[in-house]
């Protein structure tokens, strides 16, 4: 309700009320200047009344909308919010998978750095980007993190099992920081002379060193065999046994289930030996084979005849 229309209802009964002071005016002067007067103030008073009354309304109103779309927007943010810690728990999922298979491919340190932020740039003017605009993106990107999950994921499985089958295959040096003493074939016989073919390959140990398996397996053999000594046997499945001589201790039991790695004896210089050391052997379904076609590429070893 505006002034000029409080003005304009109480146009017709204010005329009426001038017309009779008029009369009343002529017969009594003073009391007619008092009443219109008194009149006056009250009639502006009630306009004044009614404009604040009215203003009043429009900024409650004015209020109960601000704070309706106050609300609407903070579901919103809260909406986005919520996906946002979606998407930032899936990334950590991701971080953590990537590092994972860091490790499982031996790559390189520093070649995957997922802690690393990823370099950005571009110089184009910036506008403001609509709601819907960034929740679709959030949507794409969520679509995009489930696929890369569902493939770093088949690409953990291939390389488990591709760890486990390099498990299985003998790929390892019995013994730590060592050197190749004598090679696989033919040799002269260290003993008595006259040529001998040597059945693996012998390194350099002191007695006591810890002999280990080069692959997973279970023991198949745990005793003496005539000219090796002490001697411990790995049946490491799909055709593979390995073959540990001559040590001064065995440390394992026929069917125990060993590891890559696992202690199965202590180096030494029993049976047919001239001093301590690992005489190592490699057999494929029941041949014996050339050991150096197995052993670690990532860690050659150096040949030193002994003489």
């Amino acid at each position: 309700m505006t002034y000029h229309s409080i003005l304009y209802k109480s146009h017709g009964p204010f005329s009426r009320f001038l017309h009779q002071m008029a009369h009343k005016g002529a017969r009594r002067p003073l009391l007619a200047i008092a009443i219109l007067l008194g009149s006056g103030i009250a009639l502006g008073g009630g306009a004044s009344l009614a404009v604040t009354a009215a203003m009043r309304a429009d900024v409650r109103q004015q209020q109960a909308e601000t704070d309706k779309i106050r609300r609407e927007a903070q579901r919103e943010v809260n909406a986005l919010a919520a996906r946002m810690g979606e998407l930032q728990a899936e990334a950590n999922r991701l971080n953590a998978l990537g590092e994972r298979l860091t490790r499982m491919g031996q790559l390189q340190d520093g070649e995957f750095d997922f802690d690393k932020p990823v370099g950005v740039g571009g110089g184009d003017a910036v506008e403001d980007m609509p709601v819907g605009e960034l929740a679709d993106g959030m949507d794409d990107l969520k679509r995009k993190f489930v696929a890369s999950g569902e493939q770093l994921s088949v690409l953990e499985s291939l390389l488990f099992n591709r760890q486990l089958d390099l498990n299985a295959v003998p790929s390892r040096e019995p013994i730590r920081d060592s050197y190749i003493t004598s090679n696989f074939g033919g040799r002269a016989d260290p003993i008595k002379g006259g040529r001998q073919f040597h059945k693996g390959i012998d390194f350099e140990a002191d007695i006591g060193d810890p002999v280990l398996a080069v692959a997973d397996g279970v023991v198949s053999f745990s005793g003496d065999r005539s000219g090796y000594g002490h001697t411990v046997e790995v049946d490491h499945g799909n055709g593979y046994v390995t073959r540990y001589a001559h040590n001064s201790r065995l440390t394992r039991r026929v069917g125990e289930l060993v590891r890559a790695g696992a202690e199965i004896a202590k180096a030494g210089s029993s049976g047919r030996s001239t001093g301590a050391h690992v005489h190592f052997e490699v057999w494929q379904n029941g041949a014996v084979v050339n050991p150096r076609n197995f052993l670690s590429q990532q860690s050659p070893l150096k040949v030193k005849v002994r003489g």
